[in-house]
């Protein structure tokens, strides 16, 4: 039952982002503009404030700032096998079962601004570059269930005992509980920096980005019941009568241990210790030390589940605040442009206030100990991008993004059990249709390098295969208009822990994602 508590803990962080696009920790959908064509890393326009910002450098002077909004809404599917999930009240006898978290973020807000005047761009940039919304799994995870499970069948072994003892034996040959997870995780962005036109072809930038993490997260197993032979029964109680029952099979034991140990202290002061009565005494001995050893390691099992005999009920929030500069390149040559982005390591450390107090000895219990800070960095990102103007109403974009993800810190030197970071390739294209409208598709291939150690239940991403499309409309010379639709199709990963009995799990997700958003030039 210690799994328990572990495993809810270890979960929370996992179940609160809702990324559409990026690494395992970021996200890179900061615009209207990125979701009708994901290849934006060489584009000329506001929202390279994010994804281009040397490129900024080269609009027309003056006043610029575009507003965004986008829906998005994931599912998180995990497919468990494992034996003791036949046991389940709720499970049909099935050892296969299916546990689907919802994420949901309803608003996820962006806002770039820029003022050109000369050869410099001042910039300033909000968004949520990590999180963005909530995370339920409304039955919890299977690596909830499996622990419950897995107790309950254990706690058949009691029959034997309880025969032994001459009492009726529990019959356990099930459980039932109720789990649930959600956790609610935002990383708002503010990034200040200034682009300068070295030649009118070239151009750099340099900026901060100061990202400041809020997350809240819950995490519960309640009304745990063990089948018996008399029906459903409250975990607790059961654990009473048990613990009870073992108590005094303890007594018993070591009361006639003591008994025998006298008979056998009398015939060893006689010498006679090769007597049939001595060797008798010495069999029962030897059995009865093994039924006390059995009897207390019983009673130190069911001891350690008694503290969760009322199930496990845990919350935690968590803040905390990094910095991290961002350098930028932006090159134009004829009808190509080409552009460079470097954004550094952002150390994040977040501080606990958690109704965990005081220290455990599950060191997974202890990452949510109030007060303590937990290394959450968001991974360096190098972005590359070029840019084909075929014509003056037609362009192609090509992109590709490394995320440095094992040179982050991650709470446990999760990092570390990753074979290498992550690598995104774009590719997209837009089309003046005429001077008001403009529309664009675009795509995006995301390639973890995962491994079997890194993947579970509480924290995951696969790789996937993204499409987006949306159209801008110049209501004015000043207003811009902006609508897409961007969706991710997301692989299988599979993952076998054990072939015999069989105990696997298949990793899958479902994204979609509907955006508008308003440029104003001024």
């Amino acid at each position: 039952m210690k799994k328990i508590a572990f495993l809810l803990t270890s979960v929370m962080l996992a179940t609160a982002t809702t990324a559409t696009a990026g690494g395992i920790l970021t996200n890179t959908n900061q615009s209207i503009d990125f979701l009708r064509n994901p290849a934006r890393d060489a584009a000329i326009g506001l929202d390279g404030v994010y994804s281009n910002p040397a490129g900024v450098a080269f609009l027309p002077e003056g006043f610029h700032i575009g507003f965004n909004w986008q829906y998005a809404r994931q599912t998180r599917t995990i497919t468990s096998t494992n034996p003791v999930f036949a046991l389940g009240r709720k499970n049909d006898g099935q050892s296969t079962k299916i546990f689907e978290g919802v994420a949901d973020a309803p608003f996820i807000p962006s806002l770039q601004a820029a003022y050109n005047k000369s050869n410099w761009s001042i910039q300033f940039n909000f968004s949520i570059p990590g999180g963005g919304g909530s995370c339920e799994f409304a039955d919890g995870l299977g690596s909830f269930e499996s622990v419950v499970g897995s107790i309950a069948s254990q706690l058949k072994g009691l029959d034997q005992i309880a025969t032994a003892l001459g009492q009726p034996a529990p019959g356990v040959s099930g459980y039932d509980m109720d789990g649930y997870m959600e956790g609610r995780n935002y990383y708002f962005g503010f990034q200040l920096g200034a682009a300068y036109k070295i030649t009118p072809d070239l151009s750099v930038y340099g900026g901060l980005r100061l990202l400041y993490g809020s997350a809240t997260y819950k995490a519960k197993i309640s009304n745990i019941q063990v089948k018996t032979a008399n029906g459903y029964v409250d975990f607790g109680s059961f654990l009473q009568s048990a613990t009870a029952m073992v108590d005094g099979g303890i007594t018993y034991v070591n009361s006639s241990l003591e008994q025998v140990n006298a008979g056998m202290a009398q015939y060893e002061a006689a010498g006679a210790t090769s007597s049939p009565e001595y060797q008798q005494l010495a069999g029962m001995k030897a059995q009865l030390e093994g039924s006390a050893a059995q009897l207390d390691a019983t009673s130190v099992n069911l001891n350690q589940l008694q503290k969760y005999s009322e199930g496990v009920n845990l919350l935690c929030n968590q803040s905390g605040v990094g910095v991290a500069p961002i350098l930028g390149i932006d090159w134009r040559v004829g009808p190509f442009n080409f552009a460079a982005k470097y954004e550094f390591r952002t150390e994040i450390h977040m501080k606990n206030e958690s109704t965990v107090n005081k220290a455990s000895e599950i060191p997974a219990v202890n990452k949510f100990r109030d007060g303590e800070k937990i290394d959450e960095d968001s991974p360096a990102q190098l972005a590359l991008g070029a840019m084909w103007n075929i014509t003056d109403a037609i362009r192609l974009n090509l992109g590709y993004h490394h995320f440095y993800d094992k040179n982050a810190r991650w709470y446990n030197n999760t990092q570390d059990l990753l074979d290498g970071g992550t690598n995104e390739y774009l590719a997209g294209a837009e089309w003046d249709i005429t001077d008001k409208f403009t529309v664009s598709l675009g795509g995006q291939l995301t390639r973890y390098q995962l491994t079997d150690a890194y993947m579970n239940d509480m924290s995951f991403v696969v790789n996937s295969s993204s499409v987006g499309f949306g159209f801008n409309y110049k209501a004015s010379d000043k207003v811009t208009l902006k609508a897409a639709y961007f969706q991710t199709n997301y692989e299988n990963y599979e993952r076998v822990t054990s072939r015999e009995p069989l105990v696997s799990d298949s990793f899958t997700r479902t994204n979609r994602v509907l955006g508008i958003g308003c440029e104003l030039n001024l």
